[in-house]
């Protein structure tokens, strides 16, 4: 259990429960655990406004069926827009770190939109003087055609040419491309090839060897083929941040346990906030862990049990000492 939460964690908010505690109860709890970093998926004007003057910084999602009003014209009104509706209201009093051009947005039907609604963004964030929040956005692990041995790892034809591009952005502007990163459910689909141990940071001994890396978890190794991706495609050495990870307390037995999701998600704090992966040992990667609540409107099963507390505000079990 920790005590005081590093700087580089933070807690994806989710707000598909028509239980959970008010926006206020909310700021309080995250104060309480001390998480200093909160992820929303997109624009709450209720929880935004909990949050003036609660030090906590926010990484603002944009909805995937904004992305081609955002990214289609070749001016940057509609981001002007969007900013002035959802950032400049709180400005003062919220501190935004990030915007992220939807979640898991590529593949898709508004993947092609994405680098220039990244573009216009950062134009109008730039042109309203709020050009410290940063643009960025979210991936998944499937934009990836090869992930094993990590040094293999290369994006999908359908999803290169964007990926390049957002890359280049990226590299320009010194900015890290968010993943999200599930060993679970990798763990899940094919539990006689990875072990519990092997997915939940618990192996003592290197389980692939991949030339002159060794994975001991695979969570490196995932975020690792990532990092080769991004060398192949030749535009610079981006860093990666995590925009969530975790794993279901629920839902998926005999996978999904209460014990399984603690050890994970204890290990996994402790781990990113020490360690860079074996491709890039020094960088230490802002983190957020999915999720802050149970939420009961997501689809039944594990989507719904991924939560560090539930909308009582009582945990699931103890990561944070709140």
């Amino acid at each position: 259990m920790f005590d005081g939460v590093a700087e580089s964690i933070g807690v994806n908010m989710g707000t598909l429960g028509d239980n959970l505690p008010s926006p206020a109860d909310v700021k309080n709890l995250y104060g309480k655990c001390k998480i200093q970093q909160m992820r929303l998926f997109e624009p709450n004007s209720g929880i935004l406004d909990a949050l003036r003057k609660s030090g906590l910084k926010v990484c603002l999602g944009v909805k995937n069926e904004d992305i081609p009003n955002l990214g289609s014209s070749n001016d940057t009104s509609a981001c002007t827009d969007w900013v002035n509706t959802n950032v400049v209201p709180y400005k003062d009093d919220v501190t935004f770190t990030y915007i992220t051009m939807g979640n898991e947005a590529i593949p898709g039907q508004f993947a092609q939109n994405v680098p220039a609604a990244m573009n216009n963004m950062q134009s109008a964030l730039k042109s309203l003087g709020l050009g410290n929040i940063k643009v960025s956005t979210v991936v998944p692990s499937n934009v990836l055609g090869t992930s094993y041995p990590p040094s293999a790892g290369a994006f999908t034809a359908d999803v290169l040419p964007v990926m390049g591009d957002i890359i280049s952005f990226l590299n320009g502007n010194g900015i890290p491309l968010f993943i999200n990163v599930y060993p679970y459910f990798a763990y899940a689909s094919n539990p006689n090839d990875i072990s519990l141990q092997y997915a939940t940071f618990q192996s003592q001994t290197a389980v692939v060897v991949d030339g002159q890396y060794k994975y001991f978890n695979l969570f490196d190794a995932i975020v690792d083929a990532f990092n080769a991706a991004i060398e192949k495609v030749g535009s610079g050495n981006i860093s990666l941040a995590i925009s969530e990870s975790g794993w279901p307390s629920a839902g998926n037995n005999p996978y999904t346990s209460v014990d399984n999701a603690r050890i994970y998600n204890t290990n996994l704090v402790n781990h990113v906030t020490k360690n860079g992966t074996p491709r890039r040992p020094q960088n230490i990667m802002n983190t957020f862990i999915f999720a802050m609540f149970n939420e009961d409107q997501k689809p039944a099963g594990v989507e719904q049990n991924f939560g560090l507390f539930y909308p009582s505000k009582s945990p699931v079990y103890p990561v944070f000492a709140c």
